[in-house]
């Protein structure tokens, strides 16, 4: 089983500690958040720099709100992170939640389904090599993967799981335990298969985690309840929080069991302490 590691948000500066420590672990990828009005970095930024100071470990975003950028701008920077880093770029990407996001670009959030659909279009022309649009010829320059980078869609909507199979590479579900991520995981495949792609979907779980002392425990606690405050039930992402080796390798088993590709330990308090715990748990 493959399993990566989602970036605390809280210390810029202490991601490029993050990546190298787990790039020289047994992870598989290191996760970046997307928000706007927030204080987290701006995650294809920080993961080009990532990119320099890891040779192993892909980096993905998770999920990048793509309607809350411009489409010509958001086809370079990606293609330039495809291939800065070697082809190990996954663009985790969705519609976003939170409506001040929106009003910070002046965008109606009532839309955003629809221009995201008009972005992956795009996009996918960009990423082919074919012009941008009238008058306006080719953006380079060429990503690495012919086609563009790996796209994982995230949500939980209908909308959501027919994006997986009509524009993505597979899907990422985030904060739901295996027993209820399993009906979406098969949503996304039932989707895939009626749309006549080829093969299967790649399927990714993402769960929130801790492994530490207490102080470590209490501001990852802290961290999720500020960053979920928005939903007005943040007690719920932070009784989910997985807090003890046996509970992270449970659910490890459990998303494997319905199908995962991979699972994404999403990491809510900065102490770097926590990647060779975690390392530790998983082989526990």
């Amino acid at each position: 089983m493959n399993v990566g590691l989602g970036l605390p948000v809280d210390d810029p500066a202490a991601l490029l500690t993050w990546a190298k420590r787990a790039d020289a672990g047994p992870f598989s990828t290191l996760g970046l958040l997307d928000r706007l009005v927030y204080d987290n970095p701006e995650p294809l930024v920080t993961l080009a720099a990532l990119a320099g100071a890891t040779s192993r470990i892909r980096l993905q975003t998770e999920v990048l709100i793509a309607p809350v950028h411009r489409t010509a701008l958001l086809a370079k920077q990606t293609a330039t992170l495809d291939r800065l880093s070697g082809g190990r770029f996954t663009l985790g990407i969705g519609v976003g939640g939170r409506a001040d996001d929106f009003l910070a670009t002046g965008l109606d959030v009532h839309t955003r389904g629809r221009r995201l659909d008009e972005q992956m279009s795009q996009l996918r022309r960009v990423w082919a090599g074919d012009a941008y649009g009238e008058g306006a010829g080719p953006i380079g320059p060429a990503p690495s993967r012919p086609g563009g980078p790996e796209v994982l869609f995230g949500g939980f909507a209908p909308a959501a799981i027919r994006r997986v199979a009509r524009w993505g590479d597979g899907f990422l579900g985030a904060a739901l335990p295996p027993r209820f991520m399993d009906r979406l995981f098969r949503d996304v495949e039932a989707s895939w298969k009626e749309a006549g792609r080829p093969g299967r979907p790649r399927l990714v779980a993402q769960t929130n985690v801790v492994l530490g002392p207490d102080a470590v425990v209490e501001d990852a606690r802290r961290n999720l309840a500020r960053y979920y405050a928005f939903t007005g039930n943040a007690a719920h992402f932070v009784d989910g929080l997985l807090t003890t080796p046996g509970r992270i390798r449970e659910a490890v088993t459990g998303f494997t069991e319905i199908g995962a590709d991979e699972v994404m330990l999403y990491c809510w308090a900065g102490d770097p302490g926590q990647i060779d715990r975690l390392a530790a748990a998983l082989h526990g």
